[in-house]
């Protein structure tokens, strides 16, 4: 009775997140798009609901909600259809999508398909080779097998959005990057904007009138006959043509300019509008999460760092081992394992509320970049495939930031795998991200003044 109670709950919370997954489809990802495809609607709709589960099982494993057996027997079902679906389904759908866009495959779509999918097993298994992720001991199909391929794309994707969003968080809530922009700038900027765009027009007047002449200069010279008439014919329009062309590449390189001096116009509007915005209170507040952001940035590539020299993997989760230090310091009597179990739900509860908000909304922007109607498919099955392992693998890191106990279950269901690996892995990658992206938006930050002043 217990387990039927429990499955009872967990269908429940499933459909939940299947009809969250299914408006989010409809609502931000599809709403310019007529869905015509309702299986990659489905797809996607279950991913989300079964990689949300996981989060879900994590947090009833603190609380100590549902029977122990019922919480190991959902952790092993959900784990076998996310895997069922990131490893079988989607990349399947994907070459069957990608094949119905080529005409001439279409009439072979599901062996090419096939073949597709087959070149997705050939190069996922491969994954394995370079890595300390294998076990003899398990077979080919087992779980270990699977998510532990699975668990370095996901764990090389979190650390790169990671190394990126801790140092492109402090970039943009601080107003101390902000370039001084005037008003002055951006009427002499919009000012060469228009002179640029008369320009474009007073040449595009130019061909046409050119092309005009040619046409009744060329009437004219066919009513004349003879030899003379021929060569006078063949001569203008050579030199008509080639003043065409001519006039036709400045017309170009002039609609370049125009586009750039829009693009720098548009940026100079925002970053004016950044610095209004900085000046009121909620733009000094995001300020101040700059300031704060930064100082975790440095930190946690000084940590990424020690972590890699030193071959160093923390034993204890962070909120036990802060409150240890603290009392420690303090000399007080205070019950660590009481708090951190309530603190470790309140952080774990934070980090996965945070990690699947960042998540949507970057999928979001990143459909609306390269969509179109005929790629729209394939791309929401690529994000489905990116949501999955994003989500298996913080499940690997997010072991660590739970106290031991309840680490125990988590373990079990995910077999025996190199967990230190994985956490030494996304600090290497973490590091590599985060210093990248330090240097890009150093060249950017300061190439963006240079390039206003040379425009």
């Amino acid at each position: 009775m217990p387990f039927f109670v429990d499955s009872v709950i967990m269908f429940t919370s499933q459909v939940l997140f299947f009809g969250f997954g299914w408006l989010f489809f409809m609502r931000q990802l599809f709403k310019d798009y007529e869905v015509r495809q309702y299986v990659v609607q489905v797809v996607f709709s279950v991913t989300f609901a079964f990689s949300c589960t996981m989060f879900e099982l994590i947090i009833f494993e603190i609380l100590g909600v549902l029977n122990s057996t019922s919480r190991y027997f959902h952790w092993k079902l959900n784990l076998y259809v996310i895997l069922l679906v990131l490893i079988f389904v989607v990349p399947f759908y994907i070459g069957y999508f990608v094949v119905s866009n080529i005409r001439l495959l279409q009439r072979q779509r599901l062996l090419f398909s096939c073949v597709v999918w087959f070149t997705f097993m050939y190069f996922f298994w491969k994954l394995g080779d370079p890595f300390p992720i294998l076990s003899p001991k398990h077979g080919i199909l087992s779980i270990e097998q699977l998510i532990s391929r699975v668990g370095v794309i996901g764990v090389t994707l979190m650390a790169l959005l990671s190394g990126f969003g801790a140092v492109n968080c402090p970039y943009t809530y601080m107003s101390y990057f902000l370039r001084n922009v005037t008003d002055s700038d951006i009427l002499a900027l919009e000012r060469r904007l228009l002179q640029t765009m008369d320009m474009i027009v007073s040449k595009k007047k130019r061909i046409a009138m050119t092309r005009r002449q040619m046409y009744q200069r060329g009437e004219e010279q066919n009513k004349q006959t003879g030899f003379w008439g021929m060569i006078k014919s063949v001569t203008s329009s050579q030199s008509g043509s080639e003043n065409l062309s001519v006039i036709q590449q400045e017309v170009d390189a002039l609609e370049e300019l125009s586009r750039q001096l829009f693009l720098e116009t548009v940026d100079l509007q925002a970053t004016k509008e950044r610095i209004e915005y900085s000046k009121t209170f909620q733009g000094k507040y995001f300020n101040f999460l700059g300031y704060f952001f930064s100082i975790y940035c440095v930190w946690k590539i000084f940590m990424a760092t020690i972590n890699i020299v030193f071959d160093r993997v923390g034993k204890t989760d962070p909120v036990t081992r802060g409150i240890e230090i603290t009392v420690n310091y303090l000399g007080i009597q205070f019950d660590v394992k009481f708090w951190s179990q309530h603190i470790s739900f309140i952080l774990v509860g934070i980090i996965i509320v945070t990690s699947i908000r960042g998540l949507l909304i970057t999928l979001t922007k990143f459909f609306y970049a390269i969509s179109s109607s005929k790629s729209s498919n394939v791309i929401v099955l690529v994000l489905a495939q990116i949501m999955g392992m994003y989500f298996v693998s913080s499940v690997l890191l997010m072991r660590m930031s739970m106290p031991l106990e309840y680490r125990t279950i988590v373990t079990e269901v995910l077999g025996e795998l190199q967990f230190n690996f994985y956490h030494r892995w996304f600090d290497v990658i973490f590091l590599v991200s985060a210093l990248s992206s330090i240097l890009f938006l150093y060249l950017a930050h300061k190439q963006a003044p240079e390039k206003h002043m040379t425009l």
